[in-house]
């Protein structure tokens, strides 16, 4: 039995898995993110852990006699966020996140302090990223900055919490711009250039390795073993392309959670950084990936529905997916850009626009436009990745997170990006079951038998019909942004 632990930005996931690869509970508890200026957006860790321990107890109620029979735990967590400590171990402030803007100007300073670093990290400077949002810290809040004696990522600081152990692995490590993402290592160049060093970064580890042991207080209070080993996790896309056995060159997944996501597998380094694509290290040794990210996709039509006063997505869901042709073509455009956007635009201050509003629209039609808009998005971060190529792969992708309940966005997305999806049980916790898996990979399983592909699920094929009518809507889509972009988006750059 093995327990995957995902830290989301919504919400914190726990799921058993078992040794016939069997989810035999998952439980969760919701989080809030806090936005006390514009573009910030923070947690603070503290609440992670009381989410946890809330998923734990949930947990218990639902499997009591599986938790003592779990061998090892594996992490899953929201990337980029920027978590301090003191001397003590004392958290020093809230923990700066993934989709937080503040940092934009930071980056054009990293890049000119070291210009070899697009080459080193195989990414462009972002402000969602860690090593920016330090160089903001250490202008903006310098007595924070000059107390701080550790930087953990969101999910490694839970292990710290579990294990008093300072860890984290080469996946969710490639996210912070301190990382070498060819050589696996902690770059010095990249931690000097934001006054750091080696001594403020945890022990790297490869995502399948043990990284700590459970303390025996927690192991107590969830009513599990003391001393199991806690896996070096990785970052949630990293473990969800493990949750859905993608470990091989050109295999990957479409992610419909929070964010948005196109990930591809690589065995080989190479990046994209012109594009704002991301080149990290996967969660097991010897491979990395590509990815394209967009900041709000689920998180989007979460907000579409308070606008329309829907009681559930599923409800506004359903309520677009009636839409005819004719009342598709006559929708108004949504750029879904609330939080601003990375790829292919890096542009922190760039908005959502809904463009084309009339008399006639109802929730339905809005509804439908932010779901066709997250697909526009994601259409747009698979060409960046792929610009110019020859050799793309063509073949099915997998579908996960919260957004892939939805048949209809699943056929939407299939038919906008021109490929197969393809939707297996357990999606919406393809990370979790990834964490997990992590941790069976720590206790000694091997590849072949642990990160099998799960059973055939729910199949979306490319629809010619639509495809055809999003063409010329995905045309005018793309001539939008570039009207009103902000002088910071720097993707070309």
């Amino acid at each position: 039995m093995y327990l995957g632990i995902d830290l989301g930005t919504s919400g914190v996931k726990v799921l058993l898995l078992d040794d016939a690869h069997s989810v035999i509970a998952v439980a969760d508890a919701p989080l809030q993110v806090s936005r006390p200026q514009p573009l910030w957006s923070e947690q603070h860790p503290h609440q992670w852990w009381d989410a946890l321990e809330a998923a734990m107890r949930q947990l218990h109620t639902l499997a009591p006699q599986a938790l003592p029979a779990v061998r090892a735990i594996g992490l899953s967590g929201q990337m980029h966020g920027a978590v301090l400590l003191d001397a003590t171990g004392e958290v020093l402030r809230p923990a700066i996140l993934w989709n937080d803007g503040r940092a934009a100007d930071a980056c054009a300073e990293l890049e000119a302090a070291v210009p070899a670093s697009r080459r080193i990290t195989g990414n462009l400077a972002m402000p969602g990223f860690t090593a920016p949002k330090l160089l903001w810290l250490r202008r903006h809040e310098p007595q924070v900055f000059a107390a701080t004696r550790t930087v953990l990522l969101p999910k490694d600081w839970l292990r710290w919490r579990m294990t008093g152990e300072a860890i984290s692995d080469m996946s969710d490590a490639s996210g912070t711009l301190w990382l070498d993402v060819a050589a696996r290592r902690w770059s010095e160049a990249m931690l000097d250039a934001c006054g750091l060093c080696l001594q403020h970064m945890p022990r790297l580890v490869e995502g399948s390795q043990p990284a700590g042991a459970l303390r025996a207080d927690v192991a107590r209070a969830w009513g599990l073993r003391p001393g199991i080993a806690i896996a070096g996790g990785g970052g949630d896309n990293a473990a969800s392309a493990i949750g859905i056995g993608a470990l091989r060159a050109g295999e990957g997944f479409v992610s419909l959670g929070t964010s948005g996501v196109v990930f591809e597998v690589l065995d080989a380094f190479r990046c994209r950084p012109e594009r704002a694509v991301h080149a990290f290290a996967h969660a097991v040794p010897g491979r990395w990936h590509l990815m394209a990210v967009m900041l709000s996709a689920a998180s989007a039509l979460s907000w579409a529905t308070r606008l329309t006063g829907a009681r559930n997505e599923g409800e506004l869901s359903a309520a677009a997916a009636t839409l005819d042709a004719a009342r598709r073509q006559r929708a108004p455009l949504f750029l879904p850009y609330l939080g601003g956007e990375r790829t292919p635009h890096n542009d922190a201050q760039a908005s959502a626009m809904l463009a084309g509003l009339r008399h006639e629209h109802d929730s339905a039609d809005i509804g439908y436009a932010v779901m066709e808009g997250v697909a526009f998005g994601l259409a747009d971060g698979l060409a960046a990745m792929h610009e110019g190529a020859t050799d793309a792969p063509t073949g099915p992708l997998s579908l996960v997170g919260g957004g892939a309940r939805s048949d209809a966005w699943a056929q939407l997305i299939a038919s906008a990006l021109g490929r197969t999806l393809m939707r297996q049980a357990d999606a919406h916790a393809a990370a979790a079951v990834g964490a997990a898996r992590l941790a069976w990979l720590a206790d000694g399983g091997t590849e072949s038998v642990v990160c099998r592909e799960p059973s055939p699920g729910r199949r979306f094929e490319p629809r010619a019909d639509e495809a055809a009518l999003l063409q010329p809507r995905y045309q005018r889509f793309r001539a939008l942004y570039p009207t009103y972009a902000s002088p910071s988006a720097s993707a070309s750059a």
